[in-house]
């Protein structure tokens, strides 16, 4: 009788901490899709596939934008920057951001290195073939398009400003949107990310 009761006790406990246990609600849009596995080439001119960074494990945050944008771009870059130090060392190794250009035609792999890491060391710029970078984009549903501009470069690109977390399990875990880009409110997300 007496070990009934301590089992019933026991269980009891266990059901009273898991239910008092506060889930995490997550800041940005949760999506929980599977990622696209491409393969394009760094900064450093070398072919990677997302797949590089998370068979390490890491989280992969995936922006798409280009070194010409005048505003979008250097914002979430620097929203990006500012999470990251919102993380801690350890976490901040767990990590990966990958900004893939849309502007394949302006942005070389030395264009990109002199530019992405600007906002944060570790960050790596993508780019290849207008093909690739298409393809890549269709199955991101990402939107871009070369616009006439009045700025020296010539054009600009419109694009799809959403900023992507990926996985270890190649997942679309969370997506943000421009009005949802809040570097604290992100870190927590990622923080909690990384230690499920």
């Amino acid at each position: 009788m007496r070990k009934l009761a301590l089992f019933i006790t026991l269980v009891g406990l266990m059901v009273f901490n898991f239910s008092c246990q506060k889930k995490h609600e997550f800041y940005g849009f949760v999506y929980d899709q599977p990622a696209y596995d491409f393969k394009l080439i760094d900064q450093d001119g070398k072919e990677v596939r997302l797949s590089d960074y998370t068979k390490q494990g890491k989280v992969v945050i995936l922006f798409f934008g280009y070194t010409h944008c005048p505003d979008v771009c250097p914002t979430a870059l620097n929203t990006l920057a500012n999470m990251m130090k919102k993380l801690k060392e350890e976490e901040r190794q767990k990590v990966q951001v990958l900004f893939i250009s849309v502007d394949p035609e302006r942005d070389t792999p030395s264009v990109l290195k002199n530019y992405v890491p600007f906002f944060y060391p570790t960050f790596v710029g993508l780019t290849g073939s207008q093909e690739d970078i298409k393809k890549v984009a269709k199955e991101y549903k990402v939107y871009y398009k070369k616009v006439k501009g009045e700025s020296s470069a010539g054009y600009l690109v419109d694009h799809t400003a959403t900023i992507y977390v990926i996985t270890p399990d190649m997942k679309i875990k969370l997506l943000y949107t421009p009005a949802k880009q809040d570097p604290e409110k992100m870190a927590k997300d990622v923080e909690y990310l990384l230690k499920t």
